[in-house]
């Protein structure tokens, strides 16, 4: 069976996308807030459009802001508590050429069309640099509180994505759960590139046919070698067999990067502490896996987050362009 791996590039859609996303290449972006903060506690956000300028400078791809409406306390992360699209103005005002990602919007609460309206905003504002990771959510705690309900989430998650598909278009015909399009109205403004580019987080309470279908790229979590081959290949299958074009594989990762280049790896949350050799060796061998772009989170970090930036740029950015 043909690798899709191996197609020359991903289908251009906007800036952002075209310079993170590259078929047999690895590109290292970073989760906000850029700051260690415990379980259960919540971030200071000091200095944090600062850090962002920083890890701009230092050559970093991306960076990612994750959609948590309320803080829950049994899950234990309030995330960077700005809304994320007020925070993504801020960013792209303060910013030149780093992508501007979500991972990711909770698509089942909140309506398409302000979904599409803000990402479209953030898009041209920044000049193009949105990439919009969507996803179905995963606290229900959340659920009651907007008057939505958890376990028919997948159902609201699809029309959203046919809804923000549909009002890319000028003047759209459209009509599901979400809301009836006669063709008469507009939303405006317009992405920069042919539509907003679309990433599905997980399943998403969906089949993987329709991710691979509907979606133009896939972020997943970090696995073992062999269970991260296994799943990453069978996407590209499934594009394949569908008819797809390649799309690309980006992942999350938990670091604590130590001062000890040498210092061998010990597990954490979803990722692990290490020296730079180690988490080389680990960014080498996830590319060789077809993922196209790995998003490091910091959280729980023990060195200063400034430190380990010019670290992480020193010593391995050069690797992983």
């Amino acid at each position: 069976m043909l690798d899709k791996s191996q197609s020359p590039s991903f289908a251009p859609i906007n800036q952002a996308f075209n310079h993170v996303f590259r078929p047999n290449r690895l590109s290292i972006g970073l989760v906000i807030p850029l700051e260690a903060y415990a379980v259960g506690a919540e971030p200071t956000m000091t200095g944090h459009l600062e850090l962002a300028q920083l890890a701009e400078q230092l050559g970093f791809s991306a960076l990612w802001l994750r959609d948590v409406p309320f803080n829950v306390p049994s899950f234990g992360d309030p995330g960077q508590i700005f809304d994320p699209f007020v925070y993504l103005g801020a960013l792209a005002a303060v910013t030149d050429r780093i992508a501007l990602g979500t991972a990711s919007i909770v698509l089942p609460l909140r309506h398409p069309a302000h979904v599409a309206k803000a990402a479209a905003s953030a898009d041209v504002l920044s000049g193009g640099r949105l990439l919009l990771g969507v996803a179905s959510g995963d606290r229900p705690e959340e659920y009651p509180a907007l008057n939505q309900t958890y376990p028919d989430r997948g159902e609201r998650f699809r029309d959203s994505v046919d809804y923000i598909r549909a009002v890319g278009a000028s003047y759209p015909r459209h009509e599901n759960r979400q809301g009836s399009l006669s063709g008469g109205i507009d939303l405006l403004p317009k992405p920069t590139g042919r539509h907003l580019p679309l990433l599905i987080t997980g399943g998403s309470q969906q089949s993987p046919d329709w991710v691979a279908q509907n979606g133009d790229g896939w972020m997943t979590y970090p696995r073992e070698v062999a269970s991260q081959a296994r799943v990453v290949s069978d996407y590209r299958n499934r594009l394949e067999k569908l008819g797809q074009p390649d799309k690309p594989v980006m992942q999350s990762l938990y670091v604590d990067l130590l001062e000890d280049s040498d210092a061998p790896a010990r597990p954490i949350h979803l990722g692990f502490q290490s020296g730079a050799n180690f988490l080389r060796r680990y960014l080498s061998e996830t590319k060789a896996l077809g993922i196209n772009h790995v998003a490091l989170n910091l959280r729980f970090n023990q060195n200063s987050v400034d430190r380990t930036l010019k670290h992480l740029a020193d010593d391995l950015l050069p690797d992983f362009s």
